[in-house]
């Protein structure tokens, strides 16, 4: 739920919820983090997170596997259409995210963030067996 007693431009525009235990996840979202606009974006690891809940109608289950992002209305988003409200919120990633929130884009984005997850198992091993680079 939105609290009505924050100003617009005191909250954030979106609330990003996400798999900080993921390695794939986390690079991903580190990178959007140094991006311009990010710092007025709430960035909630899901797997720091303690309890059943990381939002209210958002079970931590439900947050770890599957991206999601709430706008500062209130609308939740998830899988490629939560990718979408990411994207346009960041300038740099913004003409992306407007291109890919129209359909059939929108559709062909889902079925891809589908295929990533049936893929993640897999690719999250191949990421935690990779050194880091310094």
């Amino acid at each position: 739920m939105v609290n009505s007693n924050v100003p617009d431009d005191e909250r954030p525009r979106l609330t990003v919820y996400y798999d900080g235990g993921c390695p794939i996840c986390a690079r991903e979202i580190g990178m959007y983090r140094t991006c311009r606009g990010a710092d007025r974006i709430a960035w909630v690891d899901a797997d720091a997170v303690r309890g059943d809940t990381v939002a209210p109608g958002l079970p931590r289950d439900d947050a770890l596997g599957r991206f999601h992002v709430i706008d500062r209305s209130g609308r939740a988003f998830s899988g490629g259409a939560a990718f979408s409200a990411l994207w346009r919120a960041l300038p740099a990633f913004s003409m992306l995210g407007r291109v890919l929130s129209y359909w059939p884009f929108s559709i062909m984005l889902e079925g891809i963030y589908r295929l990533f997850l049936i893929l993640r198992p897999r690719l999250k091993h191949l990421f935690q067996m990779r050194p880091e680079r310094n």
